[in-house]
């Protein structure tokens, strides 16, 4: 029976990992894993949501020791939970926070379930090639999550063999940070895979901020890469947060833009690699996307040119190598020979923005199940990928019919079905959708009333108003020293100037209301204000407003705004 090595490393005293800034050995994970798998409950399928790379890790690897396969969903709101359910009833979940509220038996991996490691030999573990190591999940076009069968042989051969083309392989001690969380297939590949596989070890804390990029790199040595994709490369770029030098910097998830693949190699002193592949076939090729637009297949991989079901086209299919069975690719390929091709873009609506993939199918389903919604549809852009050739960002965008439905109601209803990443911005309302007479709706027609809808709106294509707190700020001193955090009065203040001076008068605001703080924003980040306004007959205004920064809500609110506004506007904090 053909097996791998769970871990690939020369040694048991290899280091494996970097946590809390100090190192961890081969021989501690192994101890850790080995602990973890005898007190997994009883469930067959464990549903890994843990947030700290390392204990991820650890607790995909007693997954394998167990004998359980892991579930890895496109998100975990609550209809997703619902989903995998069904899918697996028996699963259980694994977690590393003791505030997370899942609707399954969970086990809360904690640091009184770490091992002590034991000196002497160790011996390896080695797990079949066929064992099945994880289900990953991708959106379906009927609102259920689509499982892809992930066996231990397929990914240890996927991940050796990129290891093996990025160089990874010299016989430095390479460490692997990322922005990317390794619950989805690229995290999952790069920052776990390559690590167990790779001989490399890998950065517990995840890294989002730019401030945490640049620690996390800081705090390990070197050879050192960055595993990112392109919406978090375009924040650090633009973040005018000093970096230190990597050797590396991997990314995926979305097209690249060749100028923001030079400004990363700039900011970081290094090559870029850009990956390409998919949840069902895993890493197919590589490019150097500053320098070149050819990609180059990664060593035993191979692409087919096959008729199409309708035949009147071809499709490429995939083989060879870690890929178990041929699989078609959902993309427009034109080979150069028998190792290089050049990507023309997607044949299908699928999507992947901040390392998180869906189709438009999947979510206009659970726009359109929302309670009090007619019809609806997503709208994605010609431009709307991650990162374009200029490097811009360009969201989703959303019309709905849902007459008597509070637009608050709905964007917290939608909020709940799908990740933050796929929301809608702006979402619009409309009395019909130009659906044709066989009910289809052409997206030429989508296009022409979300134009429409636009210009009557007044939605300008321009950036949404925004603020930067600077860490010098008199608010930043004492709190929380040495991880600043920006209060949430100076975020409301702020986000008030910046209201009024979208609005071009100063605002008098009367009331401030369901006010939420949903995530922690630090000095120097560009902090987003967006909003929506209803006017009152006597001229006041209704305010709903939600502060983003880096791709992700920070806070959202109301605000009562008396008419006929005093000249001189508050001073913020």
């Amino acid at each position: 029976m053909t097996s791998f090595p769970i871990v690939a490393h020369a040694t048991p005293d290899d280091i494996i990992a970097w946590v809390h800034r100090r190192p961890v050995t081969v021989r501690q994970f192994l101890a850790d894993a080995a602990r973890l798998a005898a007190v997994l409950p009883a469930g067959g399928h464990v549903f890994n949501a843990c947030t700290d790379r390392y204990r991820f890790t650890v607790g995909l690897c007693a997954a394998l020791l167990a004998g359980k396969p892991t579930l890895l969903p496109p998100s975990h709101t609550p209809e997703t939970v619902r989903q995998l359910l069904a899918f697996a009833p028996d699963a259980f979940c694994l977690h590393d926070q003791p505030d997370a509220a899942f609707a399954m038996p969970a086990l809360h991996y904690h640091d009184g379930l770490a091992a002590i490691a034991a000196d002497g030999p160790v011996e390896i573990p080695r797990i079949p090639a066929a064992q099945v190591m994880a289900y990953v999940f991708t959106s379906g076009s009927t609102g259920t999550p689509v499982p892809h069968r992930k066996t231990w042989g397929a990914m240890a051969g996927s991940a050796r063999a990129a290891a093996q083309r990025l160089g990874l392989l010299d016989g430095r001690a390479w460490t692997l940070a990322g922005t990317v969380p390794p619950q989805h297939m690229f995290g999952l590949e790069a920052t776990v895979m390559l690590v167990l596989q790779g001989r490399a070890a890998l950065v517990a804390a995840p890294a989002f901020y730019p401030a945490d990029v640049s620690a996390a790199l800081a705090a390990v040595p070197a050879p050192r890469a960055l595993v990112s994709s392109p919406v978090h490369l375009r924040t650090l770029v633009q973040s005018g947060v000093a970096m230190p030098a990597a050797d590396l910097v991997l990314c995926a998830t979305a097209p690249l833009g060749r100028q923001l693949a030079a400004e990363t190699e700039a900011l970081f002193g290094a090559p870029l690699r850009e990956i390409y592949g998919s949840t069902e076939t895993g890493q197919l090729a590589t490019r150097r996307t500053a320098q070149e637009d050819v990609w180059t297949l990664v060593p035993g991989v191979r692409l087919q040119a096959r008729p199409s079901a309708t035949g009147d086209d071809t499709e490429t299919w995939a083989e060879g190598g870690h890929i178990e069975q041929p699989v078609p690719l959902g993309d427009a390929i034109a080979p150069l020979d028998a190792q290089r091709f050049l990507l023309h873009g997607r044949k299908a609506d699928l999507l992947n923005i901040a390392g998180k993939r869906t189709s438009l199918g999947y979510l206009n389903h659970q726009l359109t199940a929302i309670d009090g919604v007619r019809d609806g549809a997503f709208f994605m852009p010609d431009d709307a990928h991650e990162g374009d050739a200029h490097g811009h960002v360009v969201r989703l965008v959303a019309v709905v019919v849902a007459p008597g439905v509070a637009p608050a109601r709905l964007q917290q209803a939608l909020r709940e079905r799908i990740d933050p990443a796929f929301m809608p911005r702006p979402l619009y309302f409309a009395d019909r959708l130009p659906r044709n007479a066989a009910g289809k709706l052409p997206r030429e027609a989508l296009a022409a009333l979300l134009a429409t809808l636009s210009s009557t709106q007044d939605r300008a294509a321009a950036p949404p108003p925004g603020f930067v707190i600077d860490p010098g700020h008199p608010a930043m001193a004492g709190h929380f020293p040495g991880h600043p955090i920006v209060p949430g009065v100076v975020l409301l203040d702020h986000a008030v100037l910046a209201l009024g001076t979208a609005l071009g008068r100063p605002l008098a605001v009367a009331q401030a209301s369901l006010l939420k703080f949903l995530s922690p924003v630090r000095p120097g980040e560009r902090v987003e204000v967006l909003h929506q306004s209803e006017a009152a007959a006597d001229g006041a205004e209704t305010i709903r407003f939600t502060l983003r920064s880096a791709g992700r809500d920070v806070a959202s609110g109301t605000l009562q705004v008396r008419a006929n506004a005093p000249q001189a506007g508050a001073l913020p904090c």
